[in-house]
Parts: C-alpha cells; structure tokens; sequence
C-alpha cells in the first residue's frame, strides 16, 4: 500500500508512503479535499531525524485501526519541518498557544481553512495516568467537536489565528545602545547553572551564540564571571554524553541538566554552531580540550555529513535505527564495552573515565550505558590505553548499522558549515576544510541563487515549485559569502553577499518599519499569509539577527555607509526585544555589540603564495578578536595594518611583527 508521498522528494515523507493514512503532502489539494468532504485536517510536522517522530509512526499511524478513523474522519497532511521551516514556524506558534509548547512531532487538527483549533505533540497510542489522552480517544472526540460543535471550533480558531498574527512579528522598536549588551549578559547570567554549566535546566539544549557572544564581552570587559560561564559550558557540553566521544560532534541536546542522556540525533546546524564556539574558545583562550572537540566535530562531519567530491553538507544523522532502539548504536552495555576493547586494563580505564558500570542510563534497557567523561586516565599510561580504546570502540561501532543520514543539502545549513569550515581551516590549520567549504559555496552560488527568486532552498533543486523564498537561506549564504571572502582575499565573494543582501532588501525588507519578513511570497493556507520577523534564536541563529550581522560585516569591510545605515534600521526594528530575549536573543546581541563597539580591521597586503603574506594572513584568521574582519590584497611586498574603530597602526612586515600588534 502506498499514499500520495511515494514520490515526494523529502525522505521523512517518503519514509511514510507504505503506510495505511491516506497521506497528502502540503499544498492545495489536500486543503480542496477538505473543504469539499467538509473534514477537519489533521496535520503532522516532523523530521526524519526526529525519535519521537519515529515512535509515533510505529505506535500509531502504521497501525490499521487508527489510519481507519484517519481516513474516515479526516484529510491527513504530513509535512516535513526540514523542507517547510515556514510552514513549521507558523504551526508551532499556533500548538504553543494552546498547550504551552512546541516541538516534534506537531499533531495540529486544522479547519479546512488550514486554522488550528485543537492540537499537541506526541500522543502515545493509549492513555496513560498522568492525563494524556490515548490518540484514538483524542481523534474521536475532535472529529465529534467538529461535526457537533462548530461554534466553539470557529472560535478556538479565532483565539489561535490572532494569537498567532501578534506572535510572529517579533519586530520591537528601541534604542541601540551599549547598554542592551550589559542586560542581555545579565539576563543570561540569571539562567546560567553554575552546578554543570549551560543555561536553564532539563532539558537542556546547547546556546553556542551565547557563548561567543559572552567570550566577546569577557575579551572586552575583563569581568572574569562571563569567562567562567564560557569555559564551564563548553567543558560541561564537551564532557557529557551529549558529545559523542567515540566518533565526534555532539547530539541534539540532553534530556537532564547534567548533559550525560542525550536525544542521540545530530544536526547539521548545532554542529556548525558548535564548532565555532569551540574554535573561538580555543582561540582565545588556548584550552586543548577546546581544540579536541573541534577537531571531533570536523572528523565526524567529513566522515559522516557531507561528500567530499560533489562539495555539499548533508543534513542530519539519526537518533536510531530502527523503530524502538532508542540509541542502540551510540551506546555500551559493560560486556559490549569489554569485548570492543579487548584488553583488561583498557577495559578498566574506559570503564573508569566514562562511568559504566552494571546499571546505565537508559529506561529501555538498563544495561545500556552512555558513554560521558566522569574522571580524567591517571597518568601518561591510563591515557595512552584510553586512547586505544577509543580507537577500538569506533572500529566496533562502525561494524554496527549506523543510523541513517539525510543527504538533503539545505542551502541554509550548508552555509552555516561552510562558514564554519573555513573558521576551521584557518584555527585547526586544516586546508581541505577550506576546500570543502568553498565548494559547497561554489555550488550554492550556481545551483542555488536565482537574481530574481533569491536563494532556492536546497541546492540543486531549484525552480517553480521547489521550496524557496526563504529569508533564512539568503542571510546565512550572504554570511558564508563574507566568510570565504574573508579566507580567500577573493573579491567575487564580497560582491555575491552585497548581490544577496541586496535581493533581500527588494523581496524581504520592509521599507516603512524596518526588519526583513521571513518569506518572500507570502499565500497560501491560513497562517502562510500572516507576515513573521522572527528575531529569537530557535534554534538556529535568528535570520533577522544574521542579516544585521551581515550588514555590519558588509560595512567593516567596504566602508559603504549604506551599509551601516542599513543596519542602523534593522538594529532599530528589533533594539525593545534585545535584553528581554538575553539568552534568545544573543544572535541579535552579537550584531548590537558590533554596532556600539569599534570594530577591529586587519589588511594584509602582499604576493599570493607562500611567504610572509600567506603567513600574516593565516595568523590574522586565527586570531580572536571581538567584531574582526580580515582583507587580503595583492601587492608586490608583504605588509599588514591593524585598525581599531578610527585608530590605525604603521605597517607591519612580519608575522611576528603582526602577532606583537595584536597582543
């Protein structure tokens, strides 16, 4: 049996084809079929890699009696958030203002209008003692409301719709000053665990813009408690189980607030973001566990997550296998562990250094364990068997069924790798970082960009009826763009980030209040028309708060004042909402901190190749500075000049001239 998703490109869709729900993907048809039968929608959003997605699938929509009443009851809409963030957007303002939260899978029951009127998340398959309601239960009764109480259904969808309309525009007018850096660091400090580091408690997700935004503000202020945020973050994160210490990079977030049981996905974007922070922390403050961890992520990204031939990111890994292992891959029982390493002593210091003994952390089986570091080898010796360990942990677990990688390459995400590969390239030393990010952005750059549709939203699919007009991938290329430039000294990078804000200035931005919409094309079902400018950061880097980003780094690097009046604006458009947001906001911050603090420009100018240029400019990337930007040109003699706000040094000839410079 198959559904109408068989042949649609996303594979959380396609994953979903053999089931018995008569499934629509989204668009018109689905939205026509309801309104003609006169049936309430149900809507399900997801993700490939998202476990309780999986287990919603297996406990309930495979399952015959409930696709029954589905399909009898309903017009069914499977979405994919990956494919659709607009749609996801809209639907989960809608879930969060009537229960409180949001998350996936989204389980919306909408109007044939496309409105929501009743909603949650996971449903388990049968109710349970604490209140939630069985998904039979829950499908009957809203199928009963629908047919016998219209009255209250067009009201709840009323409440949603206006609530919704208010909630996406998240533009608040205010002054830019220095001192919405201070609240905003403040109100981060309120969230802070000072127990095991990050912010708020289970379940706790990693907050990387938080970091480099509070790493700056330690480099500017000197105040030794933001330092200490940063460094027992990044070592809380770096040490509990939701890095994955056997092959790299770190899942989605830990469901306790000692980051040891994580949700085992792992996402393109966290890890792009994640790698940064570590990089910057390495940089400014030489912590090697800080260089490990980068090197992990970089290891684990060109093993896993991209093609090094075609020069693309791939997506995502999965949490599981299969239906109902719950992290099987990444985790040990004892015995497993033993056999991996196959030696006594190693055994015994593996087992030391990550807490494994006879019970571990998971419900589903309780001999599992998560790996996280729980003391350090003691010794040379114990370090040395613990490093073979590890080697051998990864051989066993490579002979395992890995979980599955989404090869989608989403413009957006690719960016935000690509950028933070050359970030990589440069701190780690490691050119074939450069070469993979430039190629990912060459292909961006070609299969991607249209000059009057802007940015497609997945590379290669581009064209009428491919998902596009997405405001998100334009800033985070445009932010890439600035980034190669800044690695290569290339100026056809710089002219395509200007080339990209500026199609954004036509199709997004908005003239008479400042900030730029989501969406370039706003229609369709219900909530697609009601314009958003989203300015929090969930998860990912808010798009507003990036393309300000860009727009101060597009005036550091070509003094246009344009530019910065640009971004005078858009500052402006979201100042009210800065310190309020703090720890949600800390994309927006960073871009406020550039706006009210002097920004440092280092140029080196000199001949290509190896040589005191080559080696100036190596060192002026790797350096960490608050709000710097690096300019490469060609000259027949090597010189580089460092300038903070209006104050430039002489010329400098050497590295070791410029490394003294910048101290």
């Amino acid at each position: 049996m198959t559904n109408l998703l068989a042949t649609e490109p996303s594979a959380y869709l396609r994953a979903a084809a053999h089931q018995p729900v008569r499934w629509h993907p989204w668009g018109e048809a689905a939205f026509a079929r309801a309104r003609a039968e006169d049936k309430p929608i149900l809507l399900d959003i997801g993700a490939v890699w998202c476990h309780w997605c999986h287990v919603m699938d297996g406990e309930s929509y495979d399952d015959p009696a409930v696709a029954e009443v589905l399909n009898r009851d309903f017009v069914c809409i499977k979405v994919d958030r990956d494919e659709r963030p607009d749609v996801d957007a809209r639907y989960q303002r809608a879930v969060q203002a009537l229960t409180g939260q949001g998350g996936w899978p989204l389980t919306a029951f909408l109007t044939p209008e496309g409105e929501v009127f009743y909603g949650g998340t996971y449903f388990p398959p049968e109710g349970n003692p604490y209140g939630r309601p069985g998904f039979l239960t829950v499908l009957r009764q809203v199928a009963d409301l629908y047919r016998r109480r219209r009255d209250q259904v067009a009201q709840n969808a009323a409440a949603i719709r206006r609530h919704v309309a208010e909630s996406l525009d998240e533009a608040k007018r205010g002054e830019v000053t220095a001192a919405l850096l201070e609240a905003g660091a403040n109100g981060m400090a309120r969230l802070f665990d000072i127990r095991y580091g990050g912010f708020g408690t289970a379940p706790k997700f990693p907050h990387p813009a938080a970091c480099r935004f509070l790493l700056a503000r330690w480099r500017d202020t000197g105040a030794d408690w933001m330092r200490e945020v940063v460094e027992k973050t990044l070592a809380g994160m770096a040490r509990g189980g939701i890095r994955d210490h056997v092959g790299g990079g770190f899942h989605r977030y830990a469901v306790d607030e000692r980051w040891i049981v994580p949700h085992f996905e792992k996402m393109a974007y966290d890890n792009a973001e994640l790698l940064r922070a570590y990089l910057d922390g390495y940089a400014a403050l030489g912590t090697p566990l800080y260089r490990e961890v980068a090197t992990g992520i970089v290891q684990w990204v060109l093993e896993v997550l991209c093609d090094r031939e075609r020069g693309v990111f791939f997506t995502s890994q999965d949490a599981d296998v299969r239906f109902g292992d719950d992290g099987d891959y990444w985790t040990w029982t004892p015995e497993e562990l033993r056999e991996a390493v196959g030696d006594e002593r190693r055994y015994e210091v593996a087992r030391r250094v990550f807490d494994v003994d006879e019970r571990g952390e998971m419900h589903h089986n309780p001999r599992k364990h998560v790996l996280w570091w729980s003391r350090d080898p003691a010794g040379e010796e114990e370090w040395a068997l613990l490093r073979d360990a590890l080697a051998r942990l990864k051989a066993a677990r490579d002979r395992r069924p890995a979980p599955a990688v989404d090869t989608t390459p989403y413009v957006n995400w690719n960016a935000m790798l690509a950028g933070a590969f050359l970030h990589a390239g440069a701190v780690l030393d490691r050119p074939e970082c450069n070469a993979l990010a430039l190629a990912a952005l060459d292909r961006i750059w070609t299969e991607a960009w249209d000059e009057e549709r802007g940015m497609a939203h997945v590379i290669g699919r581009a064209g009428a009826g491919a998902p596009g007009g997405l405001l998100d991938d334009n800033v985070q290329a445009a932010a890439a763009f600035l980034d190669a430039y800044e690695a290569t000294g290339e100026g056809a990078w710089l002219e395509r980030a200007a080339a990209v804000l500026r199609y954004c200035l036509r199709a997004h931005w908005d003239e008479p209040a400042g900030g730029f919409f989501d969406v370039r094309d706003r229609g369709g079902a219900a909530y697609l028309a009601t314009p958003a400018k989203p300015i929090q950061d969930a998860p990912t880097p808010a798009p507003n708060a990036v393309a300000a980003l860009v727009l101060a780094r597009l005036w550091a690097l070509t003094g246009d004042a344009e530019w910065r009046r640009l971004l005078d604006r858009q500052l402006a458009a979201f100042a009210g909402a800065a310190a309020e947001l703090a720890l949600y906001g800390a994309t927006l911050l960073q871009a406020v901190d550039w706006a009210v603090n002097p920004v440092t420009r280092i140029e080196v100018a000199g001949p290509c190749g190896a040589g005191a240029a080559c080696a100036m400019h190596l060192l002026a990337l790797q350096t960490y500075r608050p709000r710097k930007v690096v300019i490469r040109r060609i000259a027949e003699r090597p010189a580089a000049t460092v300038c903070v706000g209006t104050t430039c040094s002489l010329p400098v000839a050497t590295p070791e001239a410029l490394a003294e410079l910048l101290r």
